[in-house]
């Protein structure tokens, strides 16, 4: 056991070397606070795993007392009608799916003397049923909606009078020696335990078929708030999670009108989510914090291993970024072609078609249509 503690001290010591963490020439004793000076701690970015908990308390207050209620007074319905109980074909479509051949479906009909389209309809009713309703949909989206509208109304608020907020360089003056204020720990502790609970509860929410890419999004996320966090580069981290907030309380709105059905509402927030989303994470993001931080940033100060982590931690972000909008912009080709509705494929659930994207990070069905 002494052996297995000693090896356990020694790999500790030896993840917190100051050669990957710091740049040359600092060591963590630097780090001590003075009268101008309050460094981060790392125990406090420990503390949001467990402030997780009571973020998924709140979300569960929000959708039940707020959005449930909405919900069914605006007519949703908390269960699905259910179909009528048959073991013949719930053998078959256990066995097959909503995917059968034709030739079974015909086989079907013959043995339980009805029509094909009786038990092609039986079929589609089934497969509905094991989708997750409009009323449940709707109360992800309106904690979605609250969650992304907080973070960006007091990041704002956080960030307005900070100098780097309007002077990316300041980012880097006198790096690592910049105090943290209090607002902005706080901007980091609320946002780290934000995406903690979401990485958790994406394994009960309703299902994405963007799933693998939204969970590298959000771990990518936690690696770079944690990194910023701990190196003191927190000054460039909140310009990046504040980036990527703006955009998304208009998608989670657009989800919101497209449940309740009130389609003119569904498409204004449709366009807004991609006029936002394309100015903050296709332009703003790539080409003034990406760019600062990979061309600029190395004028500062010098370069070490953990900020070389973070650059390629933010290209990751952006790669996702270009694949969520391969797919938004293939759902708009769909609907100014066709002038049908079609949905956001970011945001459908795994049981939904082919056309059905992701995310985010981007993720629900949202209708469009042709104006």
């Amino acid at each position: 056991m002494s052996i297995i503690t000693q090896y356990s001290s020694y790999a500790w010591v030896k993840f917190w070397t100051p050669s990957f963490w710091l740049p040359s020439n600092i060591t963590w004793s630097d780090f001590k606070d003075t009268e101008d000076v309050v460094y981060p701690k790392f125990q406090e970015i420990c503390y949001p795993v467990a402030y997780s908990i009571i973020v998924v308390f709140v979300r569960l207050i929000i959708e039940r007392c707020i959005f449930l209620p909405w919900g069914l007074r605006r007519g949703l319905k908390q269960t699905k009608k259910k179909v009528a109980k048959n073991v013949l074909l719930e053998e078959a479509y256990k066995q097959g799916g909503s995917d059968l051949p034709h030739s079974k479906i015909t086989g079907l009909a013959k043995q339980l003397d009805w029509s094909v389209r009786q038990v092609e309809q039986w079929i589609r009713h089934r497969k509905q049923q094991n989708k997750p309703s409009a009323l449940v949909k709707l109360t992800e989206s309106g904690w979605r909606f609250t969650y992304y509208s907080f973070a960006v109304c007091y990041g704002l608020w956080a960030l307005w009078d900070k100098p780097w907020f309007w002077n990316i360089d300041e980012c880097w003056t006198n790096y690592p020696h910049q105090t943290v204020s209090w607002d902005i720990r706080l901007y980091y502790v609320f946002q780290l335990s934000c995406y903690w609970s979401m990485l958790f509860s994406q394994f009960v929410d309703v299902k994405r078929k963007d799933f693998l890419e939204m969970f590298i999004h959000h771990l990518t996320t936690i690696l770079l708030i944690i990194f910023s966090y701990t190196c003191n580069l927190i000054r460039g981290g909140s310009l990046v999670l504040i980036i990527h907030d703006f955009s998304d309380v208009f998608m989670e709105a657009a989800k919101i009108f497209k449940y309740i059905k009130w389609q003119r509402g569904c498409d204004t927030c449709f366009g807004l989510f991609f006029i936002v989303w394309t100015v903050t994470r296709l332009m703003i993001f790539p080409g003034y914090l990406i760019k600062n931080f990979w061309l600029t940033a190395p004028n500062f100060m010098p370069m070490f291993p953990a900020y070389n982590a973070l650059k390629y931690l933010v290209v990751v972000l952006f790669l996702l970024h270009i694949m969520w909008t391969y797919f938004i912009l293939k759902i708009l080709k769909r609907a100014l072609l066709s002038g049908k509705t079609e949905r956001d494929s970011r945001s459908s659930s795994s049981e939904a078609s082919a056309t059905e994207d992701t995310s985010d990070q981007t993720a629900s069905s949202v209708r469009l249509r042709k104006k």
